[in-house]
């Protein structure tokens, strides 16, 4: 396999991003169009034959067979029933009018944050938990009088918590991709006698869930304060509504009283490792299926049909992308161009930092033109496993990524969250505008990013504890056969992939 056919598949990954740029065809339907084009030019060029394409069912049947990938339909659900029913319009404007008594100043916007905070990681996507917020926490915005630009501004900024606080459907497909990564890296380096082979395992779901939470809430903390102070800035009619000193309802308190604990219990036990993340899907879509159907909304002029045709649409462009995404990893597997990454990469061999920042700046150029599903199932498979070859800590490097991602939701002008909230604020407010309210944000955002890169240990804290250490298997060789097995394409056809490997 020459080097020439490593270049085509680089130039197939282009052709995909420039037509889904420029034609606005499905993300699923450009991937398997490219795929079948090079599959022929493949063919015809010899660069592999039919067998790498037989594999292709097997790799699909495997990742479908994933437990993690099975709780795709329980998240879209979720996201579907808190798009849907009162519950987030009963929380904010519980939220607001117990804060009113405590931060009058500052009470719309912190009680819009906690809201973004306790849905965010439940909801199925970064479009759902902005979607949810314009509704509920932005139309309250606008009663208080809050510029438009600011309310743009806060609406995209909190629809993004759902990237970085676990247990996040973003950060669980992420944990997935980077367990596969790191497999490879562990191999590469093994094959190749680098120092990332002495890796003492294979980084989990659990870990990545655990890196993100010091940051997260670091990131979270600082946004709060930003938005507390805007608020004192701003004209000192915007709290004194009547409205914000009126009791809470019935159905507020109760809200209230139910639904924070309950989240919040959910996410610590899922982050201590005590229940799974699919677990935790599958409570949170129990109870809200419970409340809904308690409170009759669910039986009302066929909401619950608008709730599950939400959840299958979702749930079905997530796995049409996937199947879409691995055919397309297959096939750049075929033409060698992981390969070619990974020597391009290891060129750098001694300076592992700046093949990351490299790795991040594509990361992050990415997300002005991909969602973060795409960019996870496409192109972190191409350019994580030369990382994770010299840099073994992988939850750390996900932390990192995770990071990048939200960054590139957000900056002006082709940032996917900015784009979206831009587009249900009513009057859009002009870009300017919204990239001035957007710069404190986006400064913390960079500020905890440099902290996290300059010190690791903020990620290892939690994994580090002796009841962590104590429940974590170390790696072993057959373990990480197996994956590999699993992941590669049939060994004939790996000619010069060392990640590709098998016994």
């Amino acid at each position: 396999m020459s080097a020439g056919t490593g270049w085509l598949g680089l130039a197939l990954l282009a052709v995909a991003l420039a037509l889904m740029m420029s034609t606005g065809w499905p993300t699923y339907a450009v991937l398997l169009g490219v795929s079948t084009l090079g599959a022929v030019a493949g063919l015809a060029l010899g660069a592999f034959d039919m067998a790498l394409l037989q594999n292709l069912p097997w790799r699909i049947v495997g990742l479908l067979e994933h437990d993690l990938l099975q709780a795709l339909a329980l998240y879209a659900l979720v996201g579907a029933l808190l798009n849907r029913l009162a519950l987030a319009q009963h929380l904010y404007e519980g939220l607001r009018r117990l804060l009113a008594r405590i931060a009058p100043r500052a009470a719309a916007e912190i009680a819009g944050m906690v809201l973004g905070l306790l849905l965010a990681p439940m909801n199925g996507s970064v479009g759902a938990s902005l979607l949810t917020l314009a509704r509920t926490a932005g139309e309250g915005w606008a009663r208080e009088g809050l510029p438009a630009p600011r309310r743009t501004a806060l609406v995209a900024v909190t629809g993004t918590l759902g990237v970085i606080v676990p247990p996040s459907l973003v950060l669980l497909l992420l944990a997935d991709a980077m367990l596969r990564a790191h497999t490879e890296g562990v191999n590469m380096a093994r094959s190749l006698g680098l120092p990332g082979a002495a890796a003492e395992r294979i980084v989990n779901t659990q870990d990545i869930l655990q890196a993100a939470l010091l940051p997260a809430t670091a990131l979270f903390a600082g946004w709060l304060a930003i938005a507390a102070w805007s608020a004192r800035r701003a004209r000192p009619v915007l709290p004194a509504t009547p409205a914000a000193r009126e009791p809470l309802t019935r159905p507020q308190r109760w809200t209230l009283a139910i639904v924070p604990p309950v989240i919040g219990t959910l996410l610590v036990l899922i982050a201590l490792g005590r229940v799974r993340p699919v677990e935790g899907a599958a409570t949170a879509c129990m109870l809200l299926l419970g409340w809904g159907l308690a409170s009759g909304q669910l039986l009302r002029a066929g909401l619950l049909r608008q709730v599950l045709d939400d959840a299958m649409a979702l749930t079905g462009a997530l796995y049409a992308l996937l199947v879409a995404a691995t055919t397309f990893s297959l096939l750049l597997r075929g033409f060698g161009t992981d390969a070619l990454v990974m020597r391009l990469m290891l060129a750098l061999q001694g300076h592992p930092m700046i093949g990351l920042g490299a790795v991040l700046a594509i990361l992050l150029a990415c997300a002005f033109v991909l969602d973060a599903f795409e960019l996870i199932f496409l192109v972190v498979p191409i350019v994580m496993p030369p990382v994770l070859a010299q840099l073994p800590d992988a939850a750390w490097i996900a932390t990192l990524a995770l990071l990048v991602l939200q960054a590139g939701f957000l900056l002006p002008p082709f940032g996917y969250a900015l784009v979206l909230a831009r587009g249900q604020t009513v009057p859009r407010p002009p870009l300017r505008a919204v990239a001035l309210a957007l710069a404190p944000y986006l400064v913390l955002l960079a500020l905890v990013m440099a902290a996290t890169m300059a010190w690791p240990g903020s990620t290892r804290w939690l994994r580090d504890a002796p009841e962590a250490a104590a429940a974590q298997a170390p790696m072993d060789a057959d373990t990480v056969d197996r994956l590999m097995r699993e992941m590669a394409p049939p060994p004939d056809l790996a000619d010069g992939a060392p990640a590709a490997e098998s016994p």
